[in-house]
């Protein structure tokens, strides 16, 4: 066992020395050492639970004959973080997160572990910690939160939070409106309702075979939840007696099944960011161009918000994650002989998974589109391509073209947008918000919830170097590389512009010819970084594109 390098023969005598000093006993320390790490905290609401998860995570470690030890992981709640210079900060934990677990483990000579993540960055950073340290690992997340209620009746989540505020400013909600959504959208703890980037994460890590089925859709308040997390404990086990490790797992299969039931869900924009990361820590390399093929042939079965009225409680009601892979495998769209945490195949895990409900999840043969959720495109504006959840545009806006009206930070737009001066037809561009702009590639909730929130969202289009919430909806197109700040295209455009949008061929374009594109590059001077000190500095001299997943170089 690894622990044995910290624990055997008399050499290891001070080492054990300090293990005495944290109370274990010689017939604990004589069991294989698991790692549990729990992200509890007390400022995401995702997360204030799961000490409970822990606790339940070692009561099943000790089931099997593990030793549990408890340490911690960080995480950032993007929705208090949102709006600010806090947003800079959430990315960039997913990479302190996989660095810190590392040392950790590392140090102490884990022989497995249990990860307990729930929110954004939190699961993508642990996964990539799975992949990069390699020894027997399984994900047990906190699961999501239960969908809210108004006043009247009509059910909410965070995206409707973010919208009435637009409306507000629009003049179509009062302040007691406000208050409505303010003090019903969230209603218990958990990662937020809508298949945003928290759920997007952890069902994929479900499909990726990281996670035991129900991880990715049972209710965080649910008591389903700590019998979850109890078998979790004692599958870590198992997974140890038979060395399975995640790269056993996560392979090139693994990834690709990701991406098809990505497409499926409907899941966050951020997946395009965080699967090629997860894949890079696991010796493998996704490229976005792949995510259009895959889209090509996969059907889009699942429309939760903020691309329709469902929520994550429903998607469990109806099957969960595993009824939307057995849809999937009908077409033979996904390769069923990986194996899995539960140490069996997906294709054994499937059996006796059932669509229990065909309005949530829809028939493989009467799906919302016949293209999956994510597209990306391509085009002299962004030639190493950026991302746009096609699920969640409105129809009107999937061919679209129209005037730019340039910003170069979230501020201006939003002040621009609540102002009064963004009209139907216009193209919203906000960039030098990218992963070295930034610095930190924040995402763009309050921009695009501002022009749906102000009756724009079936008239005006959103495009950024920076990136989107996974609660966000309408034709917002993000992750456009190269950034601004490296000297992509996006930095040369001009008010006035003409941007033509082609989701359904893949396409956008600057209506600018090269000549004129050429004559503004010349005399282009990339601005003074944003910020100068500290880790986002140290951050924005590492990181990577964000069609390369953003990941350190």
């Amino acid at each position: 066992m690894n622990s044995d390098f910290i624990k055997n023969g008399v050499d290891r005598a001070p080492n054990r020395s300090l293990l005495y000093a944290l109370g274990y006993t010689d017939e604990e320390l004589a069991r294989p050492l698991i790692g549990v790490v729990s992200s509890q905290n007390e400022i995401v609401p995702g997360h204030m639970h799961l000490d409970k998860i822990a606790e339940a995570v070692k009561a099943g470690v000790r089931a099997a004959g593990g030793t549990p030890v408890v340490f911690p992981a960080i995480a950032v709640c993007d929705g208090i973080a949102m709006g600010h210079v806090g947003m800079k900060y959430s990315l960039v934990t997913r990479d302190l997160i996989a660095d810190s677990t590392e040392a950790m483990t590392v140090a102490h000579q884990f022989d497995g572990l249990v990860m307990i993540p729930n929110c954004d960055k939190n699961v993508p950073g642990l996964l990539m910690a799975a992949a990069r340290l390699n020894i027997p690992t399984i994900f047990c997340s906190g699961g999501p939160m239960l969908a809210g209620r108004l006043k009247d009746g009509r059910r909410t989540c965070l995206s409707h939070m973010f919208e009435a505020v637009g409306a507000y400013h629009a003049g179509k909600l009062n302040e007691d409106g406000v208050k409505d959504y303010e003090e019903n959208a969230c209603p218990s703890c958990g990662s937020c309702s809508g298949m945003y980037t928290a759920n997007s994460m952890n069902c994929l890590a479900e499909v990726i075979g990281m996670a035991l089925p129900g991880n990715g859709t049972i209710p965080a308040p649910y008591s389903a939840r700590i019998r979850l997390a109890k078998k979790a404990g004692m599958q870590v086990m198992e997974l140890v007696k038979r060395n399975i490790r995640p790269r056993d797992i996560m392979t090139a299969a693994a990834f690709h099944n990701a991406e098809t039931v990505d497409m499926a869900l409907g899941c966050s924009t951020n997946t395009m960011l965080h699967l090629p990361a997860i894949a890079h820590e696991a010796g493998l390399t996704i490229d976005l161009d792949g995510a259009n093929q895959i889209s090509a042939h996969t059907p889009n079965l699942c429309h939760l918000a903020p691309a329709g009225d469902t929520f994550m409680e429903d998607l469990d009601r109806a099957g969960g994650v595993s009824a939307v892979m057995k849809e999937l495998t009908k077409k033979g769209l996904l390769d069923t002989t990986v194996m899995t945490c539960t140490g069996r195949t997906m294709e054994e895990n499937l059996e006796g998974a059932e669509n229990l409900d065909e309005e949530i999840i829809r028939p493989i043969d009467n799906p919302y589109s016949e293209n999956g959720g994510i597209a990306v495109l391509k085009g002299n504006l962004a030639k190493d391509g950026c991302v746009v959840k096609r699920s969640a545009v409105a129809p009107e806006m999937m061919v679209h073209e129209g005037p730019a009206r340039v910003f170069d930070s979230e501020e201006e737009a939003i002040a621009a947008i609540f102002g009064g001066r963004i009209v139907p037809g216009d193209v919203v561009v906000i960039r030098y918000e990218g992963p070295k702009g930034g610095p930190g590639m924040r995402e763009m909730l309050n921009p695009t919830s501002a022009i749906v929130g102000m009756g724009l969202g079936a008239s005006v289009a959103l495009i950024t170097d920076g990136r989107f919430s996974g609660a966000t909806r309408g034709a917002a197109i993000g992750h456009v590389s190269p950034e601004a700040a490296a000297g992509g295209t996006i930095a040369l455009v001009q008010d006035g512009d003409g941007i033509a949008i082609d989701i359904p061929n893949c396409k956008i374009e600057l209506k600018v010819s090269d000549e004129e594109l050429a004559r503004r590059r010349t005399a282009w001077v990339c601005p003074e970084p944003k910020i100068k000190t500290g880790y986002l500095a140290r951050y924005a001299k590492l990181v990577s594109s964000a069609d390369k997943g953003a990941i350190l170089e």
